[in-house]
């Protein structure tokens, strides 16, 4: 089986750390997923490769494992992930106590490496891939990871997706309050082991910007237009929230950029029923284009009174 190279597949270095592949993971994964390359055979198979690269990858023990094998794992992943199965024969010999060495390549040196400690961690077994009395376990049936994105006002309401699994459309809830780096788990709708036995799904939840909100946390952010009399005099100004509008009182000598604090009119606090974070209205103000004279001759009186500070 040829080699894969995860690292040259995500666009990461070997030494990258879990945040750079779990970023380079969603951006590929958006670019290359099927729903938005129809018929595309080569972007359905490079979707899968990624995924892969990123099952071992974001995954420590499986990454430590893959980086020590090199350009055997995908024999290794072929055979079952059975040490019985697997070619030790490029490794050094086994000493008697189970470990053994590697030879590094271009040093003239060995590295000590002991196999049956590796395949009790890894896979929670006695070396030689049986469990404690002699029965055979199935490979544990992996999980995977697909990303979603969903609007703010989505995240804001919950909602659900349709997905496609093995010919079968699954519907899925997402609820409100989720946010970018949120995981929605599916319960057995991800990979089967040899046994039938299936892991999970979990969805990758991605917030797309909004043309009117800024998020943060579970506060949102949004800019609010009022005339130059309504920010000088004060008065009442309608605004619209993601729950729906509001009447907010403005008060005397408003100036622009100034922020008003809206409590419990932000974003859903996820698993909290009922809480909610805080809406905070930037303010802008707009003055008249155009001035009748007699009203132009008016202000400059007024303006007398009030000089710059």
């Amino acid at each position: 089986m040829d080699y894969k190279d995860y690292y040259k597949i995500l666009g990461v270095e070997r030494s990258a750390d879990a945040d750079a592949i779990k970023k380079a993971f969603r951006k590929l994964a958006r670019q290359h997923h099927p729903d938005l390359n129809k018929n595309d055979k080569k972007a359905e198979e490079r979707f899968k490769e990624i995924n892969e690269a990123n099952d071992v990858l974001s995954d420590p023990e499986k990454r430590k494992l893959y980086d020590q094998l090199g350009s055997n794992y995908q024999q290794y992943r072929q055979n079952g992930g059975d040490p019985r199965n697997y070619d030790w024969n490029q490794w050094a010999g086994q000493n008697p106590g189970g470990g053994g060495f590697r030879n590094q390549p271009g040093t003239g040196t060995t590295e000590e490496f002991d196999f049956s400690d590796l395949f009790a961690q890894m896979f929670g077994r006695q070396a030689g891939g049986q469990a404690p009395g002699g029965q055979q376990q199935p490979r544990r049936p992996r999980d995977l990871t697909q990303p979603v994105e969903i609007s703010l006002a989505e995240a804001y309401q919950g909602t659900t997706r349709v997905l496609d699994k093995d010919g079968q459309e699954i519907e899925v809830t997402i609820p409100a309050g989720v946010k970018t780096g949120s995981k929605v788990r599916v319960k057995g709708q991800g990979g089967r082991n040899s046994r039938g036995q299936a892991g999970d799904l979990f969805l990758a939840i991605e917030v797309a910007a909004d043309d009117t909100y800024e998020l943060n946390g579970d506060d949102l952010t949004r800019e609010v237009r009022v005339d130059a009399f309504t920010a000088m005099l004060g008065g009442e100004v309608t605004v619209q929230t993601l729950g729906g509008n509001v009447v907010v009182t403005m008060p005397p000598g408003t100036s622009s950029g100034k922020k008003l604090r809206l409590r419990g009119k932000g974003m859903p606090k996820l698993g909290a029923k009922g809480e909610f974070g805080d809406l905070y209205l930037k303010m802008g103000v707009t003055v008249p284009r155009e001035l009748l004279p007699e009203d132009r001759v008016l202000l400059e009186t007024i303006a007398k009174h009030y000089p710059a500070r």
